[in-house]
């Protein structure tokens, strides 16, 4: 698998509105750059990496990534790198929060797929 980009960064404090709907993140800074919309990623913390869904969004200045299987802690502070591999879709407005709810479980469900298809022989 090739790397589209990496950003290395600072976890901060976001305004949990994915954590309200079931999909917490972790969030660094972000500089403008082509990356825009979600990708496929794979987050280091510490020794470990973890498969994610990662929400690029230079506007706002923040690389967001919902860690799949990892278990609940706090990372504020801890310093990571988010490594993008391939875009799931662009970026979306969504009417009401149920429908981004959704939007997010099908990220999450296309990016189990394309790590699944990459591990198998």
């Amino acid at each position: 698998m090739q790397t589209f980009k990496e950003v290395e960064g600072v976890v901060q404090r976001g305004t949990k509105r994915a954590a309200a709907l079931g999909f917490p993140t972790i969030n660094i800074p972000f500089k403008p750059s082509e990356a825009r919309g979600v990708y496929a990623a794979r987050v280091s913390v510490g020794n470990a990496k973890h498969i994610a869904a990662a929400f690029a969004d230079p506007e706002r200045g923040v690389l967001e990534a919902h860690l799949l299987d990892f278990p609940m802690q706090e990372l504020y502070g801890k310093k990571v790198v988010i490594e993008l591999y391939e875009k799931i879709r662009d970026s979306a407005r969504f009417d009401n929060d149920e429908k981004l709810r959704m939007a997010i479980a099908e990220d999450v469900s296309r990016v189990r797929d394309y790590f699944k298809q990459r591990t198998q022989p």
